[in-house]
């Protein structure tokens, strides 16, 4: 089967955060995991580089437009490999295939009847690159994103004619109630369509930084139209040569902040609508990481650097601390001591101490080969069924969920560690067959959470797979007694070493 799983596109007025990794790193555990699973997967992210606030920053800088996009442009490209995401492709908004598609799609709408000629004039957000409704204004006609006041503006557009399509959304979120997760933004979007939906600008006349309206050159498209078509352009030029448009659309999730619920829960599947094609089948929309009790944003400067916080514990732990600290779908609180307390009580004392403790018992103990006997019945209660519940929370996104189903095995093997006591077995010839059945089930215990948190930890569950002798990620042996014994193991060093 085909899994296509997507990000938001990153806008290139600045430079990544932490936020921008948080939702790429989401949607990589879901990628790998499906991949895990025997899935075609695929993943795609990307920037955002079109419309006014590049074009102001550009103007700032003293720099084109397209210099701006091309310099921040590489940057998130940048924070791919170093977040250890598995990308199937990288879009850029300004990539010629993208334009070409853009083109082609809206003027379907066009044809299709879904488009006319008006006047706008109301309030209108340079950073978010939003008009407001009135239910969006805060106090003083300022952005309640951004805090900054609104600009009045008035100008002569080609509107979508979005309140056309109030009965078929409402009839969307009648027909599938998982459309939006978690529900509480499910609940946010209906209540936005049901309150009544008005049409809305699809081009603008006044900016040049954007993409050529076929009908109409004085004008370019409205960004965010121009943006959120990335997920349906990229599978048509992704691969040179070939559309996937028919193996992968509509796509199965797509990751998303919660501020910009209201384009993808509703302006985008009304697109979609018009143009005659399907609409993905699931959207998640997650929370903010706040420092400091706001959120991180490029705008407010409040951000951590996701370069320094892998340059200081590793690539691993960020994507751990990320999903395990704060829950998937909801805001939650960073901060760098939060990373060195989860870095050391967890990754450290617990999961890499296990493994090591793991090792070099089966290496002193049998010379390095698991005993080739069966796993202690004890454990089997404790492992019985955990691919499947993983699979189905993560089926639903529920990533923080997922892991927390993990690691509570990962401190069963723990305790188990405790209560066999193979130190103690060691000293007694009399009982050489419990400590074969000791070692048997934790290395075996530890390849099953091992494969299971590959997704979160991919460079660390490889090594530790390779070092257990069973290299396999496949979620098939994800079952406790699934390998049979009689591998040779290999010690490593210190998975998460102690940091200064």
């Amino acid at each position: 089967m085909a899994y296509f799983v997507t990000t938001p596109i990153y806008y290139v007025n600045a430079a990544p955060h932490l936020g921008h990794a948080y939702s790429t790193i989401g949607a990589d555990i879901l990628a790998r995991h499906m991949r895990q699973r025997g899935e075609e997967v695929f993943f795609l992210t990307g920037t955002d580089e079109h419309g006014e606030p590049v074009a102001l920053a550009a103007e700032r800088l003293g720099v084109t437009p397209q210099e701006l996009a091309d310099t921040n442009a590489q940057h998130f490209r940048d924070l791919m490999p170093r977040i250890n995401a598995s990308n199937d492709f990288f879009i850029r908004t300004s990539d010629a295939g993208h334009k070409a598609a853009v083109q082609s799609v809206l003027q379907r709408v066009f044809d299709n009847g879904h488009v006319y000629r008006g006047m706008y004039e109301g309030w209108y957000c340079p950073r978010c690159a939003d008009f407001k409704t009135d239910q969006e204004i805060g106090p003083g006609d300022t952005c309640l994103i951004h805090g900054i006041p609104l600009l009045r503006e008035k100008e002569e557009n080609w509107f979508f004619r979005l309140s056309s399509f109030q009965a078929p959304l409402e009839a969307l979120y009648a027909e599938r109630p998982d459309f939006v997760s978690p529900r509480t933004r499910f609940n946010e979007a209906l209540s936005f369509i049901t309150g009544g939906l008005n049409d809305v600008s699809l081009t603008r006349a006044r900016i040049s930084w954007g993409i050529d309206v076929p009908w109409d050159p004085e004008h370019v498209f409205y960004v965010w139209f121009d943006a959120l078509l990335n997920y349906y352009t990229a599978l048509t030029y992704a691969r040179p040569g070939e559309d996937l448009t028919s193996t992968f659309w509509p796509a199965d999730l797509q990751v998303l902040g919660k501020d910009i619920l209201k384009f993808h829960a509703v302006f985008w599947p009304a697109l979609l609508m018009a143009a005659d094609l399907p609409v993905p089948r699931r959207l998640f929309i997650h929370g903010y990481l706040l420092l400091d009790g706001e959120k991180m944003s490029k705008s407010l400067g409040n951000v951590l650097d996701p370069f320094e916080v892998m340059d200081r514990f590793g690539t691993d732990a960020l994507r751990f601390y990320c999903f395990r600290e704060v829950s998937f779908g909801q805001d939650g609180s960073v901060s760098t001591a939060g990373f060195e307390s989860r870095y050391e009580t967890e990754l450290a004392n617990e999961y890499g101490n296990l493994a090591s403790r793991t090792l070099a018992m089966i290496t002193r103990y049998r010379e390095g080969q698991v005993p080739e006997v069966e796993v202690d019945p004890v454990l089997v209660p404790d492992f019985e069924g955990l691919a499947a519940e993983v699979a189905e929370l993560l089926d639903r996104a529920e990533i923080t969920q997922a892991l927390d189903r993990v690691w509570q095995r990962v401190r069963r093997l723990n305790r188990y560690v405790e209560e066999s006591a193979p130190w103690t077995l060691s000293k007694d010839p009399a009982r050489a067959g419990e400590l074969d059945v000791a070692l048997r089930s934790l290395a075996e215990g530890l390849r099953v959470v091992t494969v299971l948190l590959c997704p979160y930890l991919p460079a660390t569950a490889q090594t530790l797979l390779a070092a257990l002798g069973r290299p396999s990620d496949s979620l098939a042996g994800a079952e406790l007694g699934a390998e049979p014994g009689g591998a040779r193991v290999e010690r490593v060093a210190q998975l998460f070493p102690k940091v200064a």
